[in-house]
């Protein structure tokens, strides 16, 4: 298989539900008025607690600093790994789960954190670039791996990463097992052709910014039967959308395309206080049981919280599946 590191180079951000005021005018920008912007990389995410918002350093320029506005302080570079060409047959699993054990898990015991963005299209596992000479020689044996450059794919040799070959300098410790919510909502994953993103602006418009308002964000577990979550990016000219099947019903149907079964998904939402950046295994821990079982799954990170999305006809599986590890001993 090839491992592809895109030319993107990536900031997360995050804005709070109060201060998206503020950034409505940058968000319009980049989402509907691509001539007028050379960023060529954004999704935002809405959760119950904020907007997350990744994109390259063109987007980023649009953002104005405000204390509305959180920045992780690195620089993310996006992996994608790329079949050779073949494509899955549709018995197969897809998303994070086809990448689990030959990416993720290898990571995550070299200590390398990642954040996940799978879409409609594709999965991308996001790096911080200090850690690229190690996730190099970590996936170099499993993987051809390039790096795209000016358009062109480079093959990356072993000796390229030799000088200031760095390892993390301590073994991954034990991840955390995080507790986890399984909320009611069915969720929908979708694209569009770019081109009709004028006839469903408005519908775009009022979902993302106009939804709910500061004062209608959950605070208890009760309140969470159902999350808000939505999901909307722009990469190298292609859309994809998570949302749920309430906010599906206001988008026209001729507009939005899924895959041929129409399958509906389940969240799985990891973490019980914001997980931060740092902590090794997060995703590893998810996905590689999902791998064991050839359970798909798409599997989003924002600023505060992990989500994985599972086909609704495994939700029962899945949950008896977690349940078992939070019961297990730690080693």
């Amino acid at each position: 298989m090839d491992l592809h590191i895109l030319d993107h180079r990536l900031r997360v951000t995050s804005i709070s539900k109060t201060g998206l005021v503020h950034f409505t005018h940058p968000l319009i920008k980049l989402i509907f008025l691509r001539n007028r912007s050379r960023c060529k990389f954004l999704s935002l995410t809405e959760t119950p607690e904020n907007y997350t918002v990744v994109l390259d350093e063109e987007g980023f320029k649009e953002l104005q600093p405000s204390e509305h506005l959180q920045v992780e302080g690195s620089t993310w570079l996006p992996l994608n790994v790329v079949s050779n060409g073949n494509t899955s047959s549709s018995s197969q699993a897809v998303g994070v789960t086809k990448i689990a054990k030959s990416v993720i898990a290898p990571l995550a015991e070299q200590n390398v954190s990642v954040f996940m963005l799978s879409t409609y299209q594709t999965d991308f596992i996001l790096v911080r670039e200090k850690d690229l000479s190690v996730v190099i020689h970590t996936l170099q044996e499993e993987f051809n791996i390039y790096r795209e450059v000016g358009g062109e794919s480079v093959p990356v040799h072993q000796q390229d990463t030799q000088n200031g070959l760095r390892r993390n300098g301590k073994e991954a410790a034990k991840a955390t097992v995080h507790p986890v919510l399984i909320p009611e909502n069915q969720f929908c994953v979708m694209s569009l052709d770019p081109d009709t993103l004028p006839a469903i602006a408005t519908t775009l418009i009022d979902v993302l910014f106009y939804s709910n308002s500061p004062k209608e964000e959950p605070h208890s577990s009760e309140d969470l039967q159902c999350v808000k979550f939505f999901s909307f990016s722009l990469i190298d000219g292609y859309v994809s959308l998570v949302m749920d099947t309430e906010a599906q019903r206001q988008f026209p149907a001729d507009l939005l395309f899924t895959s041929s079964s129409g399958e509906l998904w389940r969240m799985v939402r990891i973490g019980g206080q914001p997980l931060g950046f740092d902590e090794c295994g997060i995703v590893a821990q998810i996905s590689q049981p999902l791998a064991d079982s050839d359970i798909s799954a798409y599997y989003i990170s924002t600023f505060s919280f992990d989500h994985a999305l599972v086909p609704e006809e495994d939700i029962v599986t899945v949950t008896d599946m977690l349940q078992r590890q939070r019961k297990e001993p730690a080693c």
